[in-house]
């Protein structure tokens, strides 16, 4: 009894520590750690090119070694794998420089040399529908401050990508670089995995080990995702653009590929000068386009989306656009493609590590949740 009285009283300083006042020891290690993450953050912006390409080499190996272990399952060695693996995408990016290149440049050249006709379609088209409605000239702002706000974005945005340009592409010698990396990681990716393992607490190993393992499957399949989708939409949208008449097709065929990397906010991003072009070209080109964007990734929404990504792929446009703008500002334009998989990684580590534990009610949470939305008192 004297025992267990005097072992409460040793615990309770502790429990009233958690409640006291900052002490000069606590206070100095904050400034410690605050002092660190300062330094990491310089660090990292000073690296900032060579992190960006660690990361785009490692989400390609990510999406590459099913292939390998594919490979290897039929008996061809590893090392073997990589160089048949290497010599395909070299082929494949040959075929594409020599044969979709010249095209798609052809038809930049066309749209930048069409610019002001575009803009002065719209121009008419703008003034045209004031005169009828005399309201919504009141609401829009005038065709030459639109002008100017355009232009002044397309300054902007042209200063952008020459600046990603120039900061991330970096010549041949970067991509020579890139494509030793990739060969490395991809010919003996075990002691990487098993450092990263190491590196992890033991307490903390089967989260880190279940991190890695849902990454790579969502990397998978958002790669997968990309790969059917942007080809079926890209070809559907360049060529029902080109059945209607409005080009470039090709350009904007490209465009919607691209933007199978931003799921659900790539459509909109796609859709804006598709839509421009095609009212400078008259209401019925407008209305015309606007059918075939919405035909388009509705198809592509209700069945492409479920059949090909399934429920891998769980993220918030909300999340997405986040990542995106911030993966574009510390990185550039190639950064964009960085945002999946970092909004992807995020959400799971989050979820291992903190949520997984905590074991959420989210059926309550989101009775709660729509509570909140919907203005509605709790009910206790």
């Amino acid at each position: 009894m004297a025992r267990s009285h005097h072992s409460l009283l040793m615990k309770e300083p502790d429990h009233e520590n958690q409640h006291a006042p900052l002490s000069y020891h606590g206070a100095r290690r904050i400034v410690w750690l605050v002092f660190f993450l300062f330094a990491a953050w310089l660090i990292l912006r000073a690296l900032e090119p060579i992190i960006l390409l660690f990361a785009l080499v490692f989400l390609l190996a990510m999406v590459l070694n099913p292939i390998l272990v594919w490979l290897q399952k039929h008996h061809i060695p590893r090392f073997i794998s990589v160089i048949l693996l290497m010599l395909a995408l070299v082929a494949v990016t040959t075929t594409i420089v020599l044969f979709a290149i010249p095209p798609l440049t052809t038809q930049t050249q066309e749209l930048v040399r069409s610019t002001p006709s575009v803009w002065q379609g719209i121009r008419v088209r703008i003034e045209s529908l004031t005169k009828n409605y005399p309201e919504v000239r009141e609401a829009l702002p005038r065709t030459d401050e639109i002008a100017g706000k355009a232009g002044a974005a397309a300054g902007t945005l042209g200063n952008f990508v020459l600046r990603s340009t120039i900061g991330l592409v970096g010549g041949v010698a970067s991509f020579v670089l890139a494509v030793l990396l990739l060969i490395f990681v991809l010919a003996n990716p075990r002691p990487l995995v098993a450092a990263y393992l190491a590196l992890t607490p033991d307490r903390y190993r089967e989260q880190a080990h279940r991190t890695l393992a849902r990454l790579m499957r969502q990397m998978i399949a958002w790669a997968r995702g990309v790969a059917i989708n942007g080809v079926i939409t890209g070809l559907s949208i360049g060529v029902l653009l080109w059945l209607i008449g409005v080009q470039p097709a090709l350009m904007f065929g490209v465009f919607a590929f691209l933007g199978e990397f931003l799921p659900n906010i790539g459509a909109f991003l796609v859709s804006i000068p598709i839509l421009l072009v095609a009212l400078s070209l008259g209401a019925t080109k407008f209305w015309l386009a606007l059918g075939v964007i919405v035909l388009v990734y509705q198809v592509e929404l209700n069945v492409l989306v479920p059949g090909v990504l399934g429920k891998e792929m769980r993220l918030h446009p909300v999340n997405i656009l986040f990542f995106t703008l911030a993966t574009a500002t510390m990185f550039g334009l190639l950064g964009v493609f960085l945002a999946v998989p970092a909004a992807a990684l995020v959400q799971i580590v989050i979820d291992e590590f903190y949520l997984q534990p905590r074991k959420p009610n989210y059926a309550e949470l989101d009775r709660e949740a729509a509570a909140l939305v919907e203005g509605k008192k709790e009910r206790r």
